[in-house]
C-alpha cells in the first residue's frame, strides 16, 4: 500500500495540494479528457449524479454541463472549500464530506456515479467500487478515472510506494470482484510523455 493510501496522510497531502490543484491538475487530466470521458456516461439532463472525490470541482464543472442535479463528496475539507468558493455549499451542487468506502447514501440513490483522480488514494478500492454499485441504480453508469501503471519498472516501484497505480487488467479484476460484469477501460493522455489516465466505464447490472 502506498503512503497516500492512508486516509489521514491523504487528507494532510490535500491540505497543501488544494492550494495549487487547479493549476497542476490539467497537466495530467484536462478539460478535453474530462469531456471525452463524460461523453461515454450517457448522463442526461435531470439525471442525479454523484461525484466522489470531487476535490475542487473540476469534474463537477463538466457534470453540470449535462445535468443540474449533481452531488459532490470528498474527505478533504480543504478541497471542498475550493469547491464551495466556486459553487456555494448548497446552491448549484450539494456537497458532502465523506468516505468513498462508506457512502452516506441509500441504495439506488443516483442515476450515475463519477469519480476522477480519487481511487488512487483509497485503501480498499474494491470496497469503494462496491459502494459505487450499491448507490447507483441498475442500468446506471459508474465511471472512474485513475493513474495508469507506469511502463518503466523504476517509476513503477516509486509510484506504487506513493499510491495506487494500475493497468487495465488490474482495473478489470477490481470491477469484476465488485460485481460489474459489463465494463471497459480506456487509456487517455494529456500530452506525449505526460502521465496516462485509465478510465473505466462500467454498467450497474440489472437485478
Amino acid at each position: 500500500m502506498g503512503v497516500l493510501e492512508d486516509k489521514a496522510r491523504a487528507r494532510t497531502f490535500y491540505k497543501y495540494l488544494s492550494k495549487v490543484y487547479d493549476t497542476v491538475n490539467p497537466l495530467v487530466w484536462n478539460e478535453e479528457m474530462r469531456d471525452e470521458a463524460l461523453s461515454r456516461t450517457g448522463i442526461e439532463q435531470g439525471d442525479r449524479v454523484l461525484d466522489v472525490g470531487c476535490g475542487t470541482g473540476f469534474g463537477t464543472e463538466g457534470l453540470l454541463q449535462h445535468t443540474d442535479d449533481v452531488h459532490g463528496l470528498d474527505q478533504s475539507v480543504h478541497q471542498l472549500e475550493k469547491a464551495w468558493a466556486k459553487f456555494g455549499k448548497t446552491d448549484q451542487v450539494k456537497f458532502y464530506r465523506g468516505d468513498a468506502e462508506r457512502l452516506p447514501f441509500a441504495d439506488d440513490s443516483f442515476d450515475h456515479y463519477w469519480s476522477s483522480g480519487s481511487i488512487e488514494y483509497w485503501p480498499n478500492p474494491v470496497d469503494a467500487i462496491e459502494e459505487a454499485r450499491r448507490v447507483t441504480k441498475p442500468g446506471g453508469t459508474v465511471l472512474m478515472v485513475g493513474p495508469d501503471e507506469p511502463s518503466n519498472s523504476l517509476f513503477h516501484k516509486i509510484a506504487d510506494a506513493i499510491m495506487l497505480f494500475y493497468d487495465a487488467d488490474e482495473a478489470d479484476r477490481m470491477f469484476s470482484e465488485a460485481g460489474f460484469p459489463e465494463r471497459k477501460h480506456v487509456v487517455m493522455q494529456a500530452n506525449p510523455g505526460s502521465p496516462r489516465a485509465i478510465v473505466t466505464i462500467a454498467t450497474v447490472p440489472e437485478e
